[in-house]
């Protein structure tokens, strides 16, 4: 494909789960030539700066920790929609004399399509998660709608985008899909993905980097197994569960175990950690420790379902919060997961359950599919391909 340099403009949200599913894409298209800037919170300015994009700072107004979230619905949609009115003026005094060619824009960023439709720009959503079907509406989006509050929060909603300059003013339509959207998970992990509109969506898989989310991990020599444990970033507050993983794992013969705690818990309130069991309170290289691993212990994010099936290896799955549950769900639905709640993970269930998967010749046989299904999606130089031949059309 023939490329013409082109300023892309990407406009985020700084939860960690929602900006680290794009900054592959992001790298790949600055790699291609592209101008590309990010219109994210400061906060994280490092990461973005990373890839090569020039940070456009836009002030965000959402928590970023996951305590500090309301558990009702509504009142969290009514923070994203505090947050798109306050971040508009911004990319208006950052974008209206130096608008972009095409706009990517995350699902939490709703203010970036109010700009690109007032600018009459071309515009992508990228979705870290699953995508509406035909029937979400009357499926889903009824109930949410019944909620107390909801009624309010919609009139909000109309009379912003009445006066945001957005040209889709219907107050469904614009929190739905626009004209382009690309999907960064699996397909497996797609609720009714027979039903996705194909025109409008685009499946591409997990987006990742190919060379450096592989590098930096060694397995050790001595190790028959490898088991990485995993609350994600933001559900690392669970100190009785690592207890139990070390009473679980630890010791366990042939198994080299990679526990990763978080910052909010210290090491020596575990208690005697044995010598199968390396605890981790920072970064660790993920994936170059699956595509070694035998076993997974995670959360069921969506970011950790996705590269849990990109390495084929069969997972434990805690669900915390949110769609964890629905993905938990999922993956044992698709025949390479235990599911162990919060609750009931004691040593003896969180054993058991590794017990059964890894004696179970089909889970193996199935994540070994789902891991070729995966990866034959594209993930980001497919993502980059499409970009690319909407910016050509154009």
């Amino acid at each position: 494909m023939s490329r013409r340099r082109a300023h892309i403009a990407m406009v985020g949200v700084p939860t960690i789960s929602h900006v680290l599913p794009s900054l592959p894409l992001i790298r790949e298209l600055v790699a291609r030539g592209h101008r590309v800037t990010y219109a994210n919170d400061p906060s994280v300015a490092d990461r973005i700066e990373s890839t090569g994009a020039e940070l456009v700072p836009c002030t965000s107004t959402l928590p970023v920790a996951h305590s500090d979230w309301p558990a009702d619905p509504i009142a969290a949609a009514g923070l994203f929609l505090d947050n798109a009115v306050q971040a508009l003026p911004q990319l208006r005094a950052a974008y209206d004399d130096d608008p972009a060619d095409l706009y990517l824009y995350d699902i939490g960023a709703s203010a970036a399509r109010a700009l690109a439709e007032a600018q009459g720009r071309p515009l992508v959503q990228l979705s870290p998660t699953f995508v509406g079907w035909d029937g979400f509406q009357e499926e889903v989006a009824v109930h949410l709608r019944k909620l107390p509050g909801a009624d309010a929060y919609r009139d909000r909603f109309a009379r912003w985008l009445a006066d945001c300059g957005a040209t889709t003013t219907d107050v469904d339509a614009f929190s739905g899909l626009p004209a382009r959207a690309l999907a960064l998970i699996p397909r497996a992990m797609q609720p009714h993905a027979d039903r996705v509109d194909t025109d409008t969506v685009t499946i591409v898989g997990p987006c990742l980097d190919t060379e450096a989310d592989t590098a930096g991990w060694t397995r050790p020599a001595a190790a028959d197994n490898v088991m990485l444990i995993s609350l994600g970033s933001s559900y690392t507050r669970q100190l009785e569960f690592y207890r139990q993983c070390v009473a679980a794992f630890g010791d366990l013969p042939g198994w080299h175990v990679l526990l990763q705690i978080g910052k909010h818990i210290e090491p020596e309130e575990l208690g005697t950690i044995p010598p199968n069991i390396e605890v981790h309170s920072s970064w660790i290289p993920q994936r170059a420790i699956l595509e070694q691993a035998d076993a997974f212990v995670t959360h069921a994010g969506m970011g950790s379902c996705g590269i849990g099936l990109l390495a084929g290896v069969p997972m434990i799955v805690v669900p915390q919060a949110a769609e964890q549950f629905m993905n938990a769900d999922r993956l044992v639905e698709l025949g390479v997961a235990r599911r162990v709640d919060t609750a009931d993970a004691t040593a003896e269930t969180l054993r058991a359950a590794l017990n059964d998967l890894v004696t179970n010749p089909e889970r193996s046989v199935r994540s070994k599919q789902l891991q070729a299904d995966t990866l034959a999606e594209g993930g980001t130089p497919r993502a980059a391909d499409l970009i690319e031949s909407m910016l050509a059309a154009r």
